[in-house]
């Protein structure tokens, strides 16, 4: 469980971001919860000076597609970093499991062969409502969070 709130940041330690270039991939699946680390994250870029029209979002069906949405972001875009946000809730099968160590390897393995951070924005929790505390509920926005790491990497 989270033991802060991943909103919560001191804003003196984010540098400027009115220079840099974001591409963001998000899950389609449970729209709900990807759609508030959507807000949350675009919204904490744009406080650091993140300029609207270089904040570039693209969707991918479910969170196992969001390796390949990174990987072209890194190939071909010309970003300073790459923001993956997803949501993968813990059903009745392996499944789960199975999604969550490939998401989680290939996001790992874009970072150790690229030159362009890709951010780890996947929530894996045991079911909704955890989910939607960490997408804007009481544990804050765990794309608030993406966006914070992604500015620091580019910096980096």
């Amino acid at each position: 469980m989270a033991t802060k709130n991943l909103s919560e940041y001191n804003t003196a330690q984010v540098p400027d971001a009115s220079n840099m270039i974001f591409g963001i991939v998000v899950a389609e699946w449970n729209p709900e919860i990807t759609d508030a680390l959507l807000q949350g994250c675009v919204s904490t870029l744009e406080r650091h000076g993140a300029l609207p029209e270089n904040i570039h979002v693209k969707t991918v069906p479910g969170s196992f597609e969001l390796i390949y949405g990174a990987h072209q972001m890194t190939l071909n875009d010309g970003y300073d970093a790459v923001i993956v946000l997803g949501s993968v809730i813990r059903g009745e099968t392996p499944h789960f499991d199975y999604i969550c160590q490939g998401v989680t390897a290939g996001i790992a393995r874009l970072n150790a062969t690229n030159n362009i951070p890709v951010v780890y924005g996947l929530l894996t929790t045991n079911d909704m409502q955890q989910a939607r505390d960490r997408a804007g509920g009481r544990l804050g926005n765990k794309g608030d969070e993406c966006a914070v790491v992604a500015i620091k990497m580019a910096k980096f």
